[in-house]
């Protein structure tokens, strides 16, 4: 990673899994469902350091702190460039409880993707030219991830099977 501007800049990623909300919980489709991806972005509400651990046995892993995490465990938020992509990551609680696909893209008006998490909901829009993206959350009861392919700009949401009690 070189910084830029103050921004990482990523060479040799094409395709992103992206996850939020995980709880403490790795559902046992992540493995499957990240299979061959460059990096994994995690935007918050991890849960313990297990699920890092995890996750980077897959791939180099970023995150950010969400409102359920340790303060000051991750950082608030991240910006980076890949394949002259602007992408922004945060998890979402800096609006309050319901951030919004529009609400995201209107803090962050310089970005070309925008990921988020924390409202457990999944949201894949174009807002104007920007594409936001919240994974929804990992876990029970309606578990789902994310897939991005920076060259393409395709996206695919993934929802997994409900995890038996």
């Amino acid at each position: 990673m070189d910084a830029a501007d103050g921004l990482y800049v990523l060479g040799g990623v094409t395709e992103i899994g992206i996850i939020a909300d995980t709880h403490g919980e790795l559902h046992p489709g992540i493995p499957e469902a990240f299979k061959g991806v460059d990096l994994i972005l995690h935007a918050g509400d991890v849960g313990g350091d297990h699920v890092l651990k995890a996750l980077r046995t897959l791939a180099p892993t970023m995150v950010v702190e969400g409102n359920n995490d340790p303060p000051g465990l991750y950082g608030q938020a991240v910006e980076f460039l890949v394949n002259d992509l602007r992408i922004h990551m945060s998890h979402g609680h800096e609006r309050g409880w319901w951030p919004t696909a529009e609400w995201m893209a209107g803090k962050y008006t310089d970005c070309d993707v925008i990921v988020f998490g924390h409202t457990h909901k999944k949201v894949s829009t174009m807002v104007g030219q920007t594409m936001v993206i919240n994974p929804g959350a990992a876990k029970n009861p309606r578990p789902s991830v994310a897939r991005l392919n920076v060259v393409t700009r395709a996206l695919v949401m993934i929802t997994l099977p409900k995890v038996p009690a």
